[in-house]
């Protein structure tokens, strides 16, 4: 029965270990098992003669057979690293390590249910596993280059992904050489991997893993068959020749590729920046194969080769992933007859947000103004379930996210963003009272027309930028500097205009009614209200902005003007309410006082653009705006005169001059725009002094301190942004605070989105923001807090503060 214990076995190498005992001084295995037998031997001294011999080495040799059977069982897996949300591990192909014979090492990942993990290229966020194997012991070797299975797409509203669900097997390839000579026949593999999880929040996981395999022949484990599978989705070398064209033209020299074998096709690029992954990609035949369209984007490179996946699917569904090579080509190969297929329909990814839920959880609670749990540190992470998916939104989502707009838009009128506008919102008022009932009712109406159209015009441009791939979000508008130069001189000539240096009348209107001047300036006062909020976001704004952005073009829209309706409503509520409408003060001459004094509030502002574009474009820009200040009012004084002597005398020559004097200083002004522009370019801004404890935000930096076990809090700011700069002056610059987070250990990491920058947009839109303000406490252990817009004190102390 002893001789039967190795074949019971039914595992290749306990079967040649108990193979004929010749040959053992020349294999490394069955000098271990001689061991054994000797050590057998010694037990079983006090016997003598060759059955104790024999007795002794058939006992080791059974020993030997039947103690290797558990370590061939564990050898092709590690233990586990197990989460919430993944449980990991490291196998092998093979239960023995052997010289002659690569090793096929992985990381397998076997994700919950709507979950998922990135590709070498994530797509439009995300991050990739790692994975780091070093070999030890009788042989060695090291590998970290992942052979990458073909990904699913994923789309998220208007950006895309490339990732895997389910059970993951990234394996690499660890070519061994012979190593220590006393290290018993045995093989230590030591690994270091990392990977980003995602479902409505990303989590980034670590795991450190070790296995040791037994020196001999190769002997296929019992996940060798994972392997297989994960090969079997491995692209394979395009046997076609593909070019790529300057305009992003990817033809497939292939005339056996038609419209009969293909239904539809699509290219994942191996690099990050390439083309914009979630534009559409059209799909076009001609007599030499077929061509896809694709959008290359600022980080294309017409003379370099374009390395990534193409993925052909037959028209009964089956796919054929090749890995390509697209040689740069001046000219795009002309087809001769195509037909348009259009994108690929969108895959259903495994992580399916709940039902009526569309939203990311971090920003429930900021609904109720508290603190709430979010995802952790990661910035790249597009969470599948974080928007809604195109064409996904129910009239459930549309009308809440109305609604959400229209709280959000109320609470707006109360933002700093709005002081300035407050001002002449409050000369409208008071211009109520002494109006008749029917041109208070017009004047709201043509302020809400005017908000109203201000917020859709504006979603609207947002849409159809990211539409065509440029990475846009609520308040990208001041991140420019001449348009920061703009608004300061339309701000400074409203100031002009409450001062009464002049009104804003063409010279043919110059004996118009007040009436028609009252409703015109309504109009532009609802406009330009929209364009210097747009750089804060009030509560209930960032989830209503979130899923306008996110949804279909038309409900994106109501939504945006569900804003509009907020923020005008108490204005026009004012005016059909004959309750509140008597309680208006009676006119006097305190009305002239009052429209003077509201000239303030908006030269106040002008100042603080002024710092804005000296952040923006250097201490140059403040210069070319002061003197296009100076042109303007010199425009307005003489624009003034030219009305009065109008109003009193009739239009004569003189006045005629008069608006032509006005007319070349707003000309002067406007000839400075270019130079702003190129001062723009040309100056990297002025970097704003952090306060001590607080450093330059990065991904990287984030990562680094979370991985060291401390705490970080994440602050994304502008200096544009009027609420950022109330709550670091209330709330997060005290000496309470910067005490606090010294005694914690808490590192404070600021993002300055003042000037575009794709690393915070991308971290923005990855917790399902599309502005700033925007905070994030990353806890020691723990999920991660996502605060509220509007901060203070109380609020960021407890949040900080460790729970024991």
């Amino acid at each position: 029965m002893r001789r039967s214990a190795c074949p019971a076995a039914q595992l290749p190498a306990p079967k040649v270990a108990c193979s004929a005992p010749a040959a053992a001084s020349t294999r490394t295995p069955r000098r271990l098992f001689l061991r054994d037998s000797e050590r057998v031997a010694r037990l079983a001294g006090g016997l003598e003669g060759g059955l104790a011999t024999g007795l002794a080495g058939l006992l080791g040799l059974a020993l030997a057979c039947t103690s290797s059977l558990p370590s061939a069982a564990q050898a092709a897996q590690s233990a586990p690293v197990v989460s919430a949300h993944s449980t990991a591990t490291l196998i092998t192909d093979a239960s023995t390590a052997s010289a002659n014979a690569p090793l096929h090492v992985a990381l397998r990942l076997q994700l919950q249910p709507g979950w998922h993990t990135y590709w070498l290229n994530p797509g439009d966020a995300g991050d990739p596993a790692s994975l780091s194997v070093t070999a030890s012991g009788a042989l060695q070797g090291t590998a970290r280059t992942i052979i990458w299975p073909t990904p699913q797409r994923i789309r998220d509203a208007s950006l895309m992904s490339y990732a895997y669900t389910g059970d993951v097997v990234l394996p690499v390839t660890l070519h061994l050489q012979p190593g220590t000579a006393d290290a018993h026949g045995w093989t230590s593999l030591n690994a270091q991997a990392s990977w980003l999880v995602c479902e409505q929040s990303c989590i980034p996981e670590d795991g450190t893993f070790t296995l040791t395999l037994p020196t001999g022949a190769p002997l296929a484990s019992a996940q060798a068959s994972l392997f297989v599978q994960a090969a079997q989705h491995t692209p394979v070398p395009s046997p076609y020749p593909v070019t790529v064209s300057p305009a992003g033209m990817l033809h497939v020299q292939a005339p056996g590729l038609n419209r009969q074998s293909v239904g539809n096709a699509w290219f994942m690029p191996q690099e990050r920046g390439q083309i914009a992954e979630a534009a559409p990609q059209i799909l076009t035949f001609d007599a030499n194969g077929l061509s896809l369209r694709l959008k290359p984007t600022t980080g294309f490179t017409s003379n370099r080769p374009l390395a990534g996946i193409l993925v052909l699917q037959a028209p009964d569904g089956a796919e054929r992933a090749l890995s390509v090579q697209a040689t740069p080509q001046v000219e795009t190969p002309a087809p001769v007859q195509s037909t348009a297929l259009g994108e690929m329909p969108r895959q259903i990814p495994a992580a399916t947000p709940p039902a009526g839920a569309p939203q990311p959880a971090p920003t429930q609670p900021e609904e109720q103004g508290a603190a709430s749990q979010a995802s952790p540190t990661s910035n790249t992470a597009a969470p599948t379930g974080s928007v809604p998916a195109e064409g996904s939104n129910t009239t459930g989502d549309l009308l809440r996210f109305i609604v959400l707009g229209l709280l959000g838009g109320l609470v707006l009128n109360l933002m700093p963003c709005v002081f300035p506008i407050l001002a002449m919102k409050a000369l409208a008022v008071a211009r109520m009272g002494q109006s008749e009932r029917k041109h208070q009712k017009q004047s709201a109406i043509a302020y809400a027309a005017g908000v109203i159209a201000g917020f859709t015009a504006l979603g609207a441009l947002v849409m159809a930028l990211r539409v065509g791939g440029s990475a846009t979000g609520w308040g990208f508008q001041f991140q420019s500097t001449v348009f920061v130069g703009m608004i300061t001189w339309l701000l400074f000539a409203m100031a002009l205009n409450l001062l009464d240096v002049f009104a804003f009348l063409p010279p043919a209107l110059g004996n118009a009614s007040s009436r028609k001047h009252g409703l015109a300036h309504d109009v532009l006062t609802g406009l330009l209200a929209v364009v210097v909020a747009s750089p804060c976001t009030a509560p209930f704004m960032g989830v209503a902005i979130a899923g306008a952005l996110a949804g279909p073009p038309l409900t994106g829209l109501v939504v945006f003007a569900a804003l509009g309706v907020g923020l005008a409503a108490p204005y026009v509520l004012l005016a059909f309410s004959p309750a509140l409408a008597s309680h208006l003060p009676r006119p006097g001459a305190w009305m002239d006082y009052l429209r003077q004094f509201l000239a303030f509030p908006l030269l106040g502002t002008c100042v603080w653009l002024l710092w804005v574009a000296t952040v923006e474009g250097g201490a140059t820009t403040v210069l070319l705006l002061c003197s296009g200040m100076v042109c303007l009012a010199f425009a307005a004084w003489v624009y003034g005169i030219a009305q009065k002597r109008q109003r009193h005398m009739g239009h004569s020559r003189s006045c005629t001059a008069l608006y032509g004097v006005a007319l070349l200083g707003l000309l002067g002004a406007m000839a400075l725009l270019p130079a702003l522009q190129q001062q723009a370019a040309q100056q990297p801004g002025t970097a704003t002094p952090l306060p001590d404890g607080t450093e330059v935000f990065s991904q990287k930096r984030l990562d680094t301190l979370h991985a060291a076990g401390k705490p970080v809090f994440v602050d994304m700011t502008a200096a544009w942004c009027i609420t950022c700069l109330v709550n670091e002056r209330v709330a997060l610059n005290t000496d309470a605070t910067k005490a606090a987070m010294a005694r914690y250990g808490v590192t404070v990491l600021r993002g300055d989105w003042t000037r575009r920058d794709p690393a915070i947009t991308a971290f923005l839109h990855a917790h399902g923001r599309d502005g700033v303000p925007f905070y994030l406490f990353v806890p020691t252990q723990g999920d991660a807090v996502v605060l509220p817009q509007i901060l203070t004190q109380g609020l960021v102390l407890r949040t900080i503060t460790p729970i024991h």
